[in-house]
Order: structure tokens, then C-alpha cells, then sequence
């Protein structure tokens, strides 16, 4: 299920950081938290069990601003639209579209750090349309997207390559183990058919996570365009939770058909 929520920036600072998903995520757990308490801990602390990780299922699209000006040299974006927008998607049922509409209506968000930010203002969120999907979808990746691997050589996890021999295989993976965590779901797979394409020269993108922290982390993904045959269901999986690992944080957003011009 996704929405796309509308926001007016509201305060006068226009500097954001580049890495801003940590802050992103933090607010929509604020926001999840200040709803239901419980339910936000379960997400952030254990998230849905899956057979080796926890998935935390939700997802959500990098920001939506036209009118910016990067600054590489500070790793900061000087923004300079009012208005800004994000997509959130969550493996929920029906039920929870109004839920999830009042929850986040009207809230303020601060995305930044103590030292650069932009402060916004919910003022409109809207459910979108789910797509009627075939077997054989054509993606391109807005986030990058993560897949990490035990390499044998070292025993330590090291961050794959769209281009690597055995990335389909390890993305089966992690789409079994996502698609058996979701709660009160019987209908447990231990294989499907699938078949991935790439479709353009993966780009690597290193992402910080709680920069300017002690617990600062670099985690590294590849923006892509692919090809992928699999079961409708799989490729609902990937709308709602997103494509890959770390969905939470923002990585592994996917839209179906877009184009190169």
C-alpha cells in the first residue's frame, strides 16, 4: 500500500544534508510512535521475523523537490521549493488506509541534523492507485538498493554488485525471507521462478546512516534499471516493502516503467 505525502516547508533554514534518510526514518517512526507505541518499538527494535533477518516492512521514496542546489563540497542541498513531497509504502491490509491518512495528516517533520535541516508541514497525504502488475515488470531503482553477502575469502559481509554472478540468487533470497515474515501469512514459499535482467550500468551510491554521530555507518547500494519475471505476488512484495535490504532507511524504492528519454 503506498501514499504519497505533500508537504510545505514551514521554517526559514533551506539547508538539508544529502544523507538525510537516517532523519527521514526517524521522523516516520516518531510519527508511528506517537501512535501506537508498541507497534513503532516492534518496527524499530525486532521488526517481522524472517528465517536469518528481521524486516521492518515499509519503505519510502527519496524526497521530491524541483528546485535545488547542490552543494558537494558541504554535502548539503540548498533547497529552494516550498513544496515537497515523499512516497511511503507499508505491507498492510486494506483496513489501514484511513488509519494511516489521519496518522500522518497535519504533522510536522523536522529532516536534518543540530546544524542544517528543513522543518515541514503535512498538507495532504493521499493513497496511490496500486498498479496493475504482469509477471514480467520493467523497474528502475530511485534508492539504491542493498544486498550484503558473507565473502568466503574473509568471513566478513561485504555489499554486492548488481553485475556479480550470483546477485539474482541472493535477491530470491531476500524476498523468500521478506514475503515469509509477514504476519498471519500461511502461505509460506521456499522457491519461485524467477528471472532478473539487468537493464542499465548499476551506479554505486555510499550512503552515510547517523552521520556526524559515533554510530555513524556506511552502507553502500547500486542505482539500477532492471528487468524481473516473477509471481504477481512477488512483485506486489516489492511495492509495498521495497526491493533488497534496508528498506526502512530508504533503500531499495522501485517505480515500474519508467523510462530512459
Amino acid at each position: 500500500m503506498r501514499f504519497q505525502i505533500s508537504f510545505n516547508r514551514c521554517g526559514k533554514s533551506n539547508m538539508l544534508p544529502m544523507d538525510y534518510q537516517y532523519y527521514l526514518s526517524a521522523w516516520i517512526y516518531k510519527v508511528l510512535f506517537n501512535a501506537d507505541k508498541e507497534f513503532a518499538q516492534f518496527l524499530h527494535q525486532t521488526g517481522y521475523s524472517g528465517s536469518s533477518k528481521n524486516f521492518k516492512l515499509f519503505n519510502y521514496s527519496p524526497l521530491i523537490f524541483e528546485q535545488y542546489v547542490l552543494w558537494k563540497e558541504r554535502a548539503l542541498f540548498e533547497i529552494k521549493s516550498d513544496a515537497i513531497k515523499v512516497k511511503v509504502s507499508f505491507q498492510l491490509g486494506e483496513a489501514a488506509e484511513k488509519f494511516i491518512i489521519g496518522l500522518f495528516n497535519q504533522q510536522i517533520a523536522y529532516i536534518g541534523n543540530k546544524f542544517n535541516g528543513i522543518e515541514l508541514r503535512v498538507n495532504h497525504i493521499e493513497r496511490i492507485p496500486d498498479l496493475q502488475v504482469s509477471k514480467t515488470q520493467s523497474y528502475r531503482a530511485l534508492s539504491p538498493v542493498v544486498i550484503s553477502v558473507i565473502d568466503p575469502s574473509t568471513n566478513y559481509a561485504r555489499y554486492a554488485s548488481p553485475a556479480d554472478e550470483e546477485y539474482s540468487k541472493w535477491i530470491k533470497n531476500n524476498l523468500i525471507n521478506k514475503f515469509n515474515s509477514i504476519p498471519h501469512n500461511t502461505n509460506q514459499i521456499i522457491d519461485f521462478e524467477m528471472d532478473f535482467i539487468l537493464k542499465s550500468n548499476p551506479r554505486s551510491k555510499l550512503v552515510t546512516i547517523k552521520p556526524d554521530s559515533e554510530q555513524a555507518s556506511k552502507i553502500r547500494g547500486y542505482l539500477f534499471d532492471f528487468e524481473l519475471t516473477a509471481p504477481i505476488y512477488i512483485h506486489n512484495l516489492i511495492q509495498s516493502v521495497g526491493f533488497g535490504e534496508k528498506n526502512s532507511m530508504g533503500f531499495g524504492w522501485c517505480e515500474i516503467g519508467i523510462k530512459e528519454k
